[in-house]
């Protein structure tokens, strides 16, 4: 009767020990955000801390084309041409004003910019990447209402 008692009351406690352990996680150990095929932070994730840059870097600075004759304006049908001061960003027929800057890395800059141009005003967000040697830029919006691929500008020869 005695073995039969120990059986039944050792034999569970024997097949807990024969089981995996249960996973526990640490409380310090970050938790992953979702994110996006194009890179962005996908649904439910946490909006992206603002960074402490308040301006566009200098090496932004300066008339970038799509185009050669973006650069020179002879004709004045410079469509393609983007200047780009500390504060802003001027098209054809609109300007975008620096809004929140989220990323900023060298030759990297990720910001909310107000548009304002032919009556019409908007948002977007956008990230600015120059190349390595300084000579390209590269546009990339993000969002609903937002460019489908990067628009590359090469920089004007002052």
């Amino acid at each position: 009767m005695r073995s039969i008692l120990a059986l039944i009351t050792f034999a569970p406690l024997a097949l807990a020990a024969c089981s995996d352990p249960i996973e526990e996680r640490p409380e310090g150990e970050e938790t992953m955000i979702p994110v996006e095929p194009d890179g962005g932070i996908g649904d439910g994730a946490e909006p992206l801390p603002e960074t402490d840059v308040t301006t566009i870097p200098a090496a932004f600075h300066g008339r970038w084309g799509i185009n050669p004759g973006d650069c020179t304006d002879e004709n004045g049908d410079a469509k393609g041409a983007i200047t780009i001061s500390e504060d802003q960003l001027r098209f054809y027929e609109f300007v975008a004003t620096l809004g929140a800057v989220s990323e900023s890395g060298e030759g990297d800059l990720r910001a909310t910019y107000a548009f304002t141009g032919e009556g019409e005003e908007w948002t977007r967000d956008i990230r600015l990447a120059i190349s390595e040697d300084g000579t390209e830029l590269t546009r990339t919006e993000y969002g609903e209402d937002a460019m489908a691929e990067p628009l590359t500008y090469t920089k004007c020869q002052t």
